[in-house]
């Protein structure tokens, strides 16, 4: 049957006036098109009396992304920026694994939608939960930061709310059609996603501020380069420099020593190494993976190397997908050329960045995201 967008809106306007009545609502967005969509759905059948809308800035987002939001959604609905970088940064900093950083995330994001729920008198808190979000969690890949429920988790008596779901049973290509009909800027409802915790789960392993300056101006000069190639989803992550056994020789293979990145085997989350590969065929770029792996069934993501300046400490890893479902996604094909402009300027212009690789990788066997 076809997905009805606007039959879904009429819908859930009913649900929630009837689930809410007369009670205050909280929504945290973040930009992306659930949980925007999730607010603003939410906004049209309470109004401004009843629901307010917030941005958190956890100091994990891209550049100048809080005001970004704020002024793209001005004739929707107004969002008020909490501030709190530096409550954030004091747990964060430091962390290694990427498991206890999502964990220790997400119960801080929740102590502060709490007590921004408290002194607005809220007792819902709306969030763009859908689909594949709690697949994903309550199948053991990653814990996604916005599920709670699905866990098991009685947020009314350790948060003091309750949860309003409006998008649970949709997926991502449903939700952008919710958004259309709604009025949603285009620039929302086409948005990439971008996780929960932000560029924290694309800074892989230790968590430094160096570290997050270097994806932070990775990631702006990545999606400059490859907006007008629309991946479904595209990024910059990074990572320590440092190289460790060599798996293989022809092409030479080898994998990055202490770093690990979540994928997927089977229908269960793995955590095992990067490998890197270096003069491999443009030609035969994008099918190396299966190699690599077949060598070291660990390896949970295959990067290729475009540049190698010697100088610096980090690797830039660039990401690129095409998915409909992002339960499952290809890499984007892109030129070599295309890809080694995009390198050359991240060497260029972000500091202590030794090499810069591109990610040849599907969904599964890694997943989108590093952590």
């Amino acid at each position: 049957m076809t997905f009805d967008p606007q039959k879904f809106i009429e819908k859930k306007i009913e649900e929630i006036k009837k689930l809410v009545g007369n009670e205050k609502v909280l929504a945290a967005v973040s930009g992306g098109v659930d949980s925007t969509t999730a607010a603003a759905l939410t906004f049209k059948a309470l109004g401004p009396e009843q629901i307010k809308v917030i941005f958190i800035d956890t100091g994990f987002m891209r550049e100048g992304e809080p005001q970004w939001v704020k002024e793209i959604l001005k004739d929707v609905m107004p969002v008020e920026i909490v501030d709190v970088k530096e409550e954030f940064y004091k747990r964060l900093m430091g962390l290694s694994d990427a498991e206890e950083k999502r964990k220790v995330f997400r119960e801080l994001f929740y102590n502060v939608v709490s007590r921004e729920a408290k002194k607005w008198g809220a007792t819902w808190l709306v969030q763009g939960t859908t689909a594949p979000d709690w697949i994903e969690t309550t199948g053991g890949i990653k814990t996604q930061h916005n599920v709670l429920e699905q866990l098991g988790i009685n947020v009314r008596e350790k948060w003091g709310f309750k949860l309003l779901e409006p998008l649970v049973e949709l997926y991502k290509d449903e939700v952008r059609a919710v958004a259309r009909a709604l009025g949603l800027p285009e620039e929302i409802a086409s948005r990439q996603p971008f996780p929960g915790p932000g560029l924290l789960v694309r800074v892989v392993g230790k968590v430094t501020m160096e570290k997050l300056e270097v994806v932070r101006k990775a990631t702006k000069i990545a999606e400059e380069g490859l907006k007008e190639l629309k991946p479904s989803q595209y990024f910059a992550a990074v990572w320590e420099d440092e190289l460790g056994e060599k798996i293989m020789e022809e092409p030479e293979v080898y994998l990055y020593k202490g770093v690990r990145a979540t994928g997927v085997k089977g229908d269960l989350r793995a955590y095992g190494p990067i490998a890197l590969v270096k003069n491999v065929e443009w030609n035969k770029v994008y099918d190396v993976w299966k190699d690599v792996i077949h060598r070291n069934n660990e390896v949970t993501h295959v990067v290729s190397e475009l540049v190698e300046e010697g100088e610096g400490k980090y690797t830039v890893s660039i990401r690129a997908v095409v998915t409909e479902n992002f339960m499952t996604a290809d890499v984007l094909r892109v030129g070599k050329d295309k890809l080694e402009e995009i390198a050359n300027e991240i060497i260029k212009n972000v500091p202590h960045v030794k090499r810069v690789v591109y990610d040849v990788t599907p969904k599964p066997p890694a997943t989108i995201e590093y952590e």
